[in-house]
Formats: C-alpha cells, sequence, structure tokens
C-alpha cells in the first residue's frame, strides 16, 4: 500500500482534477491512501472568509465566491446537472454556510480552524465523485476522524495512539476499496472540534498515515521536477537532487524549503519508509528520493529564501543582562502565541529572533513583551539560508543586500537580509 499527496496546484481547475485521475489509473492495481490539499488558493479564500466573520464584515460576496469556485470546475467535470453525483459537495456548503451564521467566540485560532479546514473536504469531495466517474474504486473519508489532536489551534498536535486506533478503520475499508480518498491539513480535538495541523500540512499528513498504516512509501506529486536546490519561481538553472538523506531532508525542510514540510520526515525516518517527489506534469520522470543513505547529501548547495520576515530585538528596561530568566520568560510567551523562532541570538543586554510576519500575533507579542522589555524590530526582511555553501553562492546571493544578522557552522551558513 502507497501513500500519494496531490498539493493545491495539482487541483487547482477542472484539467488539473482530470490529470490527478490519470496518474490514478496508472496504479489501478494497486492500494492507495491519496491526500488532498484544498484546491489552488481556497485555503486563502478561507482565511479571507474567516477575517471578514470574526471581524464581523460582510463575508458572503467570499462565500460565493468560494462556492462558484467550486461549482465551476463540477460543472466542466460533469456538465450542467452536477446535484446527482455531487451530493457530499453540497452537503459541506450547506454547512459551511450553517457554521458562518453560528454565534462567533473571541478565539481567532479556534473559529480560524473550524472554517479554513471546509478547504480540503470541499476538494476531497469533487476529487472522490469525478474518479467514481471514471470508473476507479475509491472512498471518501473524513481525516478529522482518523488524525486526533490536541486543542493547539492552527499548529495541533497529533495523538498518535489515539489516530493508531482510528487508522484501523482505513485497513478495513481498504479491503473493499482501491483508493481512499482523505484530506490533508486536518484533524480533530477529543471533543470534535476541527483542528489544522500548520500550513501546508498536507504533506505531514501523508507521513502520518504511512506511518500508521506501514506503508511501502510516500509520493508527493508537485508542479517541479523533484527536491531542487532552491526554488525555481525565483533561480533559474535549478539542479535535481535525485538522491538525499531522511537527515538533509529534515534540515532543509527545518530551514523552509517549500518542497515538504518541516514535520513531515521524521515518521517516515522511524520506520524507514522513502519518500518520493515527482511532478505530475511528467508523471514518467524519475523524481527524488528522500532516504537513510547519506552519500549524495553535500554534492550541491542548497539555498532557501523565506520573505516576509520581522526581525525582533528585546532589551531588559532594568538595564539588566540576558539571563537564563529572561529567556525563559520570552520563550513562555512564544510558546503561548504559537510563535515559532526561524533564527536567533543573544548578546549579554538583548535577545535577537526572525519571525514570520504575523500581524494578529506580533500585536500580542508586543504587547506582553514590553511590560518588562524594550522592543525594537524591523520588517520587510529575508531569511536566507545556504546548506553546503561556499564562497561564490555566498557573494552570488548577498549581492546588494545587507546582512543585518549573519550565523555560520561547518555546513549551513544563514543570514537576515534587506534590500539596500
Amino acid at each position: 500500500m502507497k501513500i500519494f499527496k496531490f498539493g493545491g496546484a495539482s487541483v487547482r481547475n477542472a484539467e488539473a482534477v482530470k490529470n490527478v485521475a490519470s496518474i490514478l489509473h496508472r496504479y489501478k492495481n494497486e492500494k492507495l491512501v491519496v491526500v488532498i490539499s484544498a484546491m489552488g488558493k481556497m485555503t486563502n479564500a478561507l482565511e479571507d472568509l474567516h477575517n471578514a466573520r470574526f471581524h464581523k464584515k460582510d463575508y458572503k460576496p467570499t462565500l460565493l465566491e468560494i462556492k462558484n469556485y467550486h461549482l465551476q470546475i463540477a460543472e466542466e467535470l460533469f456538465g450542467v446537472n452536477t446535484e446527482n453525483n455531487l451530493t457530499a459537495l453540497y452537503d459541506l456548503m450547506e454547512l459551511l454556510e450553517e457554521k458562518l451564521m453560528t454565534p462567533c467566540s473571541n478565539e481567532y485560532d479556534l473559529e480560524y480552524d473550524q472554517i479554513v479546514c471546509y478547504g480540503e473536504l470541499l476538494s476531497t469531495a469533487l476529487v472522490n465523485a469525478y474518479l467514481m466517474e471514471q470508473g476507479l474504486a475509491s472512498a471518501w473519508l473524513d481525516a478529522r476522524q482518523i488524525i486526533k489532536t490536541d486543542n493547539r489551534y492552527r499548529d495541533a498536535r497529533v495523538d498518535w495512539n489515539r489516530s493508531q486506533m482510528s487508522a484501523e478503520s482505513i485497513t478495513s475499508l481498504l479491503a473493499k476499496k482501491d483508493i481512499i480518498i482523505l484530506q490533508g491539513f486536518i484533524g480533530s480535538t477529543p471533543s470534535g472540534m476541527s483542528t489544522t495541523l500548520g500550513r501546508e500540512g498536507s504533506d505531514f499528513t501523508a507521513a502520518i498515515m504511512a506511518y500508521m498504516l506501514n506503508a511501502e512509501s510516500v509520493t508527493i506529486w508537485k508542479d517541479v521536477p523533484g527536491m531542487l536546490n532552491a526554488d525555481p519561481k525565483w533561480f533559474k538553472d535549478t539542479v535535481k537532487l535525485d538522491k538525499i538523506s531522511f537527515h538533509e531532508a529534515i534540515e532543509l525542510a527545518y530551514f523552509g524549503a517549500s518542497v515538504i514540510h518541516p514535520k513531515t520526515i521524521k515518521p517516515l525516518q522511524n520506520k524507514g519508509i522513502p519518500l518520493f517527489i515527482k511532478s505530475f506534469v511528467n508523471p514518467d520522470a524519475e523524481g527524488s528520493v528522500i532516504q537513510e543513505s547519506v552519500e549524495h547529501d553535500n554534492l550541491i548547495p542548497s539555498y532557501i529564501f523565506k520573505g516576509n520576515q520581522v526581525l525582533v530585538s528585546v532589551t531588559p528596561k532594568d538595564f539588566s543582562f540576558v539571563v537564563e530568566d529572561n529567556l525563559r520568560d520570552i520563550f513562555d510567551t512564544l510558546s503561548s502565541l504559537g510563535i515559532r523562532i526561524n533564527l536567533m541570538e543573544n548578546s549579554a543586554i538583548s535577545f535577537s529572533m526572525c519571525l514570520d510576519k504575523d500581524d494578529y500575533k506580533l500585536e500580542k507579542l508586543f504587547a506582553q513583551l514590553r511590560a518588562n522589555y524594550t522592543v525594537k524590530y524591523n520588517e520587510n526582511l529575508t531569511l536566507m539560508t545556504i546548506r553546503h555553501y561556499d564562497d561564490k553562492t555566498v557573494q552570488m546571493l548577498t549581492s546588494g543586500k545587507e546582512i543585518l544578522l549573519e550565523q555560520k557552522s561547518r555546513h549551513t551558513i544563514r543570514m537576515v537580509l534587506r534590500d539596500k
């Protein structure tokens, strides 16, 4: 049994959905668990929908756009009479509308997860209906029934023991069906509230399923030919990494490599399950594989850019040194707000950290820290990481940039940059 994962780009329109079906036809004689993300940019649209509802603004235009987007794809796949094929899709749209009309609590992250989860639910309902029409023996499953989590909304932690018990239902379903379609990114609390695993968490869902079901392999289908040494959206002449180790992949993902989610690799490494990255544009191409061997890890420099960064520096108001008590207070505050540090550095009197720009969370962070610290920050920055760096690559990538912070080890150099 294999795990496949298709991201938003691979199901962004009707032609893309048809392409997914054609790929799955190639594996007709195999048992597959297929994890699918929200279509196209629907997660962004649902975030806008949530923000409008939460801030008591008119959300109906955004809701109409979301519904029309899915219905347009449905019409292109099934023709005008879609209701007979897509009962599940219409039911989910109705549930979304009902949720939007219920009173909204003041818990932003909780309410976020209850709305944004519909991106994956709608996507998988539509794709599964099309697969069945194409003669594939598929079944739709709600991932929230399988992946059990805590109540850390927007970045939920998996309860592996409870999830493992729930996963037994997949094994019995696979005895009747060849393909199980379920959602990436989402889970549920013990009380049944929807949770999300963090942005781009569908890769992690695939790894969770592989671990619990002892899968033969995981394949992530992307719009790139495999694992590249840089983001092709920003750099020409990128090089495909044909084979890298789990350890190297964890490092690259942690530093922000967009092709895989940071949490994805560890469950696979624990059971030695290889991860393939293949192109849904050219499914016959070899792609890349992440596995145990470290033999090929340091052959090519890899570079990763994280934009929209904020460099925050905090200094105790009482002019004292930054010691363990200060660091504990800062980290406790960050943890309570669900903020992850991308890079940090401390001196005798200050602590600096590079963070993703999230206005809602940063506003709360600054308000809490300012009780005891002077807070300064710079915005519109880029965090650059070069793995297996050399002088030529560093000079090329920092040309025309001001370096605000730099850290270097034997294998990795990281810099916070801004344009001069």
